[in-house]
């Protein structure tokens, strides 16, 4: 089933994945899991429209089993702010989750892209596409249920498993396992065929949850963003995170602020891949990791540096 903006992919034993044509910032995924008489919903999207039209295109899969239950795998807002469009569901997520969404929600976003900065104008940019001052309008819907490390449910007689496996792409990240379907919602965990962001890490952490997901031998992982996966692509995120790691503590190591350390970095094999300019966050991810006393910058300081690389020119020697 494909719509103008996205494809509804059967995955087998009732499990779904809402896959997003277009590539970029803020265009994530959702999955659906069919039970018998009642369904369980994998995120919703970054604005109550979009929300809407996603809905819609599972209208068939969900008329004699209706959503019940939603998850929210983490607390970035591509993956939340359309909860105001559901009714009469239970939304579920990690505690430190609900942190984050609590920390930055649709107020700060719209904030952020209203800013006469180098910031804002970047956020306003790849952020467009979306009405965010809508949800603030009608207000945010946060989750009505937490969880910490892990929960078990059960929808429509479909074992369900939720698995907290961060902090890694932001404080909390929540994987949705479907044993009977072999199958993994694996939110931002995984990035396919684009930049992975790293707002909180640790870098170790992220991959040892792609290492648990493969351990869980599914035969389909759904990303927050891109493709449906095999899990032998999973090795694509961690040598990713290896090859970050390894070329932001050569750039600590001698000394260079972490800005100027995302700017030399020679992506090499990973040029291709989309929104580069992630790469500012997930070096000072890193410089944070190996000195604790570095400040956290704030949301707008961090899309700044972002805005910054946007515009730089990718050095052209590996660091060495």
């Amino acid at each position: 089933m494909t719509s103008a903006i996205a494809e509804v992919r059967a995955l087998g034993r009732g499990c779904h994945a809402w896959l997003q044509h277009r590539p970029g910032w803020g265009r994530s995924n959702v999955g659906l899991v069919v039970g018998h008489g009642e369904s369980l919903l994998v995120d919703t999207l970054f604005d109550i429209p979009l929300t809407g039209r996603m809905l819609g295109d599972l209208a068939p899969l969900i008329a004699s089993a209706p959503i019940t239950t939603a998850v929210n795998t983490h607390g970035n807002g591509d993956h939340w702010f359309g909860n105001a469009a559901l009714t009469d569901v239970e939304i579920v997520a990690a505690t430190a989750t609900v942190a984050d969404m609590r920390a930055v929600g649709p107020a700060e976003v719209a904030g952020l892209k209203r800013m006469p900065t180098a910031a804002g104008r970047f956020a306003g940019s790849v952020f467009a596409p979306f009405d965010i001052a809508g949800v603030v309008d009608i207000g945010a819907a946060y989750p009505t249920r937490t969880f910490d490390g892990e929960l078990d449910l059960v929808v429509g007689g479909v074992d369900v498993q939720l698995i907290d496996v961060g902090p890694a792409h932001t404080s909390a990240d929540t994987i949705v396992h479907v044993p009977d379907a072999r199958t993994v919602y694996a939110g931002d965990i995984v990035f396919a065929g684009a930049t992975p962001i790293a707002w909180s890490g640790p870098i170790g952490n992220w991959i040892a949850a792609c290492r648990r997901i493969a351990a869980l031998a599914p035969e389909s992982v759904v990303p927050g963003h891109g493709p449906v996966i095999a899990p032998a692509q999973l090795q694509d995120v961690v040598d990713y995170l290896d090859f970050l790691a390894e070329q932001a503590t050569v750039g600590f190591r001698v000394g260079r602020s972490f800005e100027e350390t995302a700017a030399r970095i020679d992506l090499g094999r990973y040029a291709w891949l989309p929104e580069r300019e992630r790469l500012a966050v997930n070096v000072h991810t890193v410089y944070r990791e190996l000195d604790p006393t570095l400040p956290t910058l704030t949301g707008p300081e961090l899309f700044g540096c972002i805005a910054a690389l946007d515009t730089a020119p990718i050095h052209d020697q590996q660091e060495r």
